[in-house]
């Protein structure tokens, strides 16, 4: 994917694949993606967040996990994929989250939301799809309230034999399989291993957060690092 006209590109692609991304999600992780987030709303619950902002929310997944785990917060869901956020709405409204769950579109990259706003933000394999990853962060920061923090969950790179030869493998050649022949898009699951490549993970992830403004920045490996939480605070 060109980064020229990226952003517009992944809200196609998101659009094109939101009947089927709950499905794909959770197959093509082999359910492992639930244990990946309550992990994030375990580190997120120590701090007592009450206003959260949750950006490429996608259909809600971590958004309602958060809500479920901490009853007395109030989460804004944005995305620039209007069909996955028609998705996750239903799925709120179901719940019956939606008097604490807020969906809407939204750009990581031009936030509507004013300064200091959220005691904590949160991104769940999201910010390698930013065209300007560096801006992204930087409006994530700006929104962050002083003592706030930032969690992101996104995928990593293995290192250790065999994991990181396996995951490669799965990677290039059968995610890509499965997710074409159940989503029938073919550019949706070769993008996700190159995008993984291309991103710029662990100490070089930490500096990116550094430069946005953040704090305390650190790196929590899981599952032999093929996902990272990445952490974060707000300092004045």
């Amino acid at each position: 994917m060109k980064q020229e006209g990226k952003k517009q590109q992944v809200r196609q692609m998101f659009n094109n694949i939101a009947g089927k991304y709950d499905f794909l999600n959770h197959f093509l992780s082999l359910g492992i993606d639930h244990y990946w987030r309550k992990v994030l709303v375990k580190m997120l619950k120590k701090q007592h967040p009450k206003q959260i902002l949750d950006i490429a929310t996608g259909t809600g997944d971590l958004a309602i996990s958060i809500a479920k785990r901490i009853p007395d917060s109030h989460i804004i869901g944005a995305d620039i994929s209007e069909k996955m956020l028609e998705i996750g709405q239903k799925k709120v409204l179901k719940k019956k989250l939606d008097q604490q769950i807020k969906i809407e579109l939204g750009d990581s990259e031009q936030l509507k939301y004013a300064d200091s706003f959220f005691d904590a933000v949160t991104v769940a394999f999201g910010v390698r799809n930013y065209e300007d990853l560096d801006l992204g962060l930087r409006e994530m920061y700006r929104v962050t309230k002083d003592k706030g923090a930032v969690y992101i969950l996104e995928f990593s790179k293995p290192t250790v034999f065999p994991v990181k030869q396996i995951y490669n493998f799965y990677f290039s050649y059968i995610l890509p399989s499965l997710g074409k022949g159940v989503s029938k898009d073919q550019s949706a699951y070769t993008y996700l291993p190159e995008s993984v490549k291309n991103f710029p993970d662990g100490e070089n992830f930490l500096k990116h957060l550094s430069k946005a403004g953040y704090k305390s920045v650190s790196q929590k490996k899981m599952t032999f690092g093929i996902v990272s939480i990445y952490s974060g605070s707000k300092v004045s």
